[in-house]
C-alpha cells in the first residue's frame, strides 16, 4: 500500500458506514483515526483488518452524548497520534457518527429527542470546531447527513430536522473556512443495510422492496458506495467543490 500523509478522523467508524469509509480511506494510503462509543471489539477487529492490509490505524473511544465526549474524543486523539510519532493534527473530519430514533411529533420522548441532538447536532459542531485548531490549508471536512432531510417522513421527524441542521452547518462553515483552503460537504445517503437499518430492512420484506422500489435504480446503495463519495470529496482532485450536499440515495424519490 502507498502511504499517504494524511490523517483522517472518521467517528462513528466501528461498523456501517463508518467502517466503510475507514477501510477506503486507509486503501488510499491515510492514516486512519476509528472513532467508536463502545462496540470496542467491532473497532477493534476493524484496525487489526487494516493493519493486515499494511495501514496505519488508531482507535479511540469516547461517549459523544455525554457533555464532555467531543473533548474527550480530541483527548484520545492527540494521544493515539502521538503513539503514532504523528503531530497532533488532522487533514480529513468526517463526521460519521449518529443515531436514529423513530418516532412522530406524537411520540417522541424529549429525552429522545435530547439524545438526538446530542449525537447527531451539537458533537459535530464541537468535533469540527476542535479539528479546524488542528487542520490547515487543503483540508477536508465531510458530514453524513441523510436522505430525510429531503424528503418529509413524519416517522423520523426529529431525526431529519439533526441532519437539516448539518446540511445548513455544511454551508454556512464552507463559507467561513474557504479561505483558509478548507472545504467543506456533506454526503446524503438513503436507506443502507446497515446496523441502524438492520431491523427494519431484514425483517419487513415489503419495507424493504419499497424502499428500493422508490429509488430511480431500483436498488438500495451500499456503505461502500457512499465511502466512494467521501473518499473523493476528501481528495485533492475535489478541492473545487465545498458547502455542497451530495445526494447518494441512489435517486430516492426524486
Amino acid at each position: 500500500m502507498q502511504r499517504d500523509s494524511r490523517v483522517a478522523l472518521i467517528t462513528g467508524a466501528s461498523r456501517g458506514i463508518g467502517a466503510a469509509i475507514a477501510r477506503a480511506m486507509a486503501a488510499s494510503g491515510h492514516t486512519v483515526v476509528i472513532h467508536y462509543n463502545n462496540n470496542h471489539d467491532a473497532a477493534t477487529a476493524l484496525a487489526d483488518e487494516i493493519t493486515n492490509d499494511g495501514g496505519q490505524v488508531a482507535t479511540i473511544s469516547a461517549d459523544l452524548a455525554a457533555e464532555d465526549g467531543p473533548d474527550m474524543l480530541w483527548s484520545c486523539y492527540d494521544a493515539a497520534l502521538e503513539a503514532l510519532s504523528l503531530p497532533p493534527r488532522v487533514d480529513i473530519l468526517v463526521n460519521n457518527a449518529g443515531i436514529n430514533c423513530r418516532g412522530t411529533i406524537d411520540t417522541l420522548t424529549v429525552p429522545n429527542f435530547d439524545a438526538l441532538v446530542s449525537v447527531n447536532q451539537r458533537a459535530p459542531f464541537v468535533i469540527t470546531r476542535h479539528a479546524l485548531d488542528r487542520m490547515s490549508s487543503g483540508g477536508r471536512i465531510v458530514n453524513i447527513s441523510s436522505g430525510s432531510a429531503r424528503y418529509a417522513r413524519p416517522d423520523v421527524i426529529a431525526y431529519a430536522m439533526t441532519k437539516g441542521a448539518i446540511e445548513v452547518f455544511t454551508r454556512t462553515l464552507a463559507v467561513q473556512v474557504g479561505q483558509r483552503g478548507i472545504t467543506v460537504n456533506a454526503v446524503a445517503p438513503g436507506a443502507l443495510d446497515t446496523d441502524m437499518n438492520a431491523q427494519w430492512l431484514h425483517t419487513d420484506t415489503e419495507a424493504a422492496r419499497s424502499a428500493a422500489a422508490h429509488t430511480a435504480s431500483g436498488r438500495l446503495a451500499t456503505p461502500e458506495d457512499i465511502a466512494n463519495v467521501v473518499v473523493f470529496l476528501s481528495s485533492p482532485a475535489a478541492a473545487a467543490i465545498t458547502g455542497q450536499i451530495i445526494d447518494a440515495t441512489n435517486g430516492n424519490r426524486l
